[in-house]
């Protein structure tokens, strides 16, 4: 494992956990984001990325789906169990299937190799830009009925209960709450989140929703606040209520 550091660090340096085994790849990413002021550690085996998550605070997690030993989608389900730090999946695999299985797994995005330097830096801001609040000017809590959302902090209660959600499924929230009532098409959600990938595909809409669904219903199957409307699109229930 390899860690690059700098002297003098400002505050609000990106951390960067990069889990990939291909060495030459992982040397030039590294030197790539070091050289645009960002602190990479390098993990090659999905077994050091575990440790490196548990021994350090990163902002960000680079995670290639195919590693020796355990492989990206196992590492990703554990390290979601226990931390909601952005995951973007890092992978020669392209097919529509491989990234809904990423993203249903728990990764925030999903990034093909091969890949250019200059995007993988725009989507490793704009997902920590996301993680930190600060996707637009510091805002109220948002509430509809049951349901309220502090962007500030990024939390999220439900009669008073937090609800643990990735930063990405908060922005997605947020979207769905500040126009609670309102039917949003998957273009129009892609759109108001602001993902970061020139090739956002329709179905990590429906991932992400799937997800907030089995976080906010009572019966995801059923849902009655996060409703589907037919050839339309989605809408969160008007007053947050079934």
């Amino acid at each position: 494992m390899e860690q690059l550091n700098r002297t003098g660090l400002e505050e609000g340096t990106i951390q960067v956990l990069l889990v990939e085994d291909d060495e030459r790849l992982a040397r030039l990413t590294t030197r790539y984001l070091h050289e645009h002021g960002l602190v990479v550690t390098v993990a090659a085996t999905g077994n050091d990325a575990l440790l490196e998550s548990q021994r350090h605070v990163f902002d960000i997690i680079l995670l290639d789906l195919m590693l020796p030993g355990r492989d990206g989608l196992a590492v990703c389900r554990e390290l979601r169990g226990r931390t909601d730090v952005p995951i973007i999946m890092v992978t020669a695999r392209a097919e529509e299937g491989d990234r809904v299985l990423g993203l249903e797994t728990g990764a925030d995005d999903y990034l093909p190799k091969p890949y250019s330097s200059r995007e993988l830096l725009a989507r490793i801001r704009a997902q920590v830009r996301r993680a930190r609040g600060r996707t637009g000017p510091p805002s109220q809590p948002v509430q509809t009925g049951r349901l309220v959302l502090d962007p500030r902090n990024l939390r999220v209660t439900l009669d008073g209960k937090p609800l643990h959600l990735t930063t990405y499924e908060f922005s997605l929230l947020r979207v769905l709450a500040e126009r609670a009532g309102r039917v949003l098409s998957r273009e129009q959600l892609l759109d108001l989140v602001k993902g970061s990938s020139d090739e956002v595909f329709d179905r990590s809409v429906d991932v992400h929703i799937f997800r907030l669904r089995q976080k906010l219903e009572v019966d995801p199957r059923n849902p009655l606040l996060l409703k589907t409307v037919r050839g339309a699109g989605y809408m969160l229930a008007l007053g947050g209520e079934g």
